[in-house]
């Protein structure tokens, strides 16, 4: 999570929420109520994640595309817009190469954020998302040129 004051971006917090192994629905539900726990203690205003892209492996995208489906449910039951980026779109905000490394990633937002250290892959990937939807002006006051709002979300 992070703040955005005029030009400014603070750093607010980052973690993972760690579903574990077992049956799907079960994993499921830990994400929901985990993301669920993070939205009532930091009571964000808005929610930025990013686009599910085509793997290689047909099985990994699908788990990717239920745990992020779990995290849009998440936002959407605690009444939070949603905006929704493509990989490309981010690296290009946050590093501006839009087929940038995970390092430069990490790189650029432990920059950007005024980090002591730079964040874990997962943690910069989820806060370079979060530095892209300020970047795009949707931080505070929705920009919606171009965009429209469809059951809580920007598509």
């Amino acid at each position: 999570m992070i703040e955005k004051s005029g030009g400014r971006l603070q750093y607010v917090t980052s973690g993972c929420v760690r579903s574990g192994t077992g049956e799907l629905a079960a994993r499921l539900k830990t994400i929901l109520e985990g993301l669920g726990e993070i939205i009532a203690a930091h009571a964000p205003g808005e929610v930025a994640i990013e686009k599910v892209f085509v793997n290689v492996n047909p099985q990994s995208t699908l788990a990717l595309g239920q745990a992020r489906g779990t995290a849009i449910c998440a936002a959407v039951l605690a009444g939070l817009p949603v905006a929704e980026y493509t990989a490309l779109q981010v690296k290009q905000s946050v590093v501006g190469n839009g087929h940038a490394k995970k390092e430069q990633v990490q790189h650029m937002v432990k920059r950007l954020l005024a980090l002591e250290g730079e964040p874990a892959a997962d943690a910069a990937d989820a806060l370079a998302c979060a530095i892209c939807h300020a970047h795009g002006g949707r931080l505070g006051a929705f920009a919606t040129l171009g965009l429209r709002m469809k059951k809580g979300r920007l598509v």
